[in-house]
């Protein structure tokens, strides 16, 4: 299910005084930023024409048509620069979007158990976790544990290692 919009990237404070303004990007697909020409900024509640985006010093800038000075970039601070979700860089078949697993029921692939929804992804270095009810239990989101993903169908079977549903386990 594709989602309406998807935030690719968030803004934040001015760099320099011709409007441009830092970024925090979302992607990991760095190629994806180039292609950019009109995007919606949600939270400044506006449509912006993108004259240019590039890396400078491991962070992204952009530069919108109309945004000239510091103060006018001090406007965009927070706002969600968000695409299409039609728009959306292609993936791999055995690559999966955050926004397409939130919302799936987790399983247990054997009995069919629901466990929980992912309520969230969250990266510290290692391999995602899934979320499960808020944060109740933390799935490593790998193939030996997730072994059927299917969010066209809301749904990811799993076969959980003993003992991590259980809080009490540490």
């Amino acid at each position: 299910m594709t989602p309406e919009w998807v935030t690719v990237a968030i803004l934040g404070k001015p760099r320099g005084n011709r409007g441009e303004v830092t970024a925090i990007a979302l992607s990991s697909h760095a190629d994806r930023y180039s292609a950019l020409r009109t995007v919606h900024l949600f939270g400044s509640g506006q449509t912006a024409e993108i004259e240019r985006v590039w890396e400078h010093e491991g962070t992204l800038i952009f530069k919108f048509r109309g945004v000239d000075s510091i103060s006018d970039a001090e406007k965009l601070r927070g706002a969600e620069v968000r695409i299409p979700g039609s728009e959306r860089v292609r993936i791999g078949a055995d690559e999966f979007y955050h926004s397409d697993l939130i919302g799936c029921d987790l399983r247990e692939r054997d009995s069919g158990r629901r466990i929980g929804a992912v309520t969230g992804v969250a990266e510290y270095g290692g391999p995602a976790l899934l979320e499960i009810d808020q944060g109740r239990v933390l799935v490593p989101f790998v193939r030996a544990i997730c072994a059927e993903i299917r969010p066209e169908e809301r749904v990811i079977l799993a076969e959980l290692p003993e003992g991590l549903e259980d809080p009490d386990s540490e």
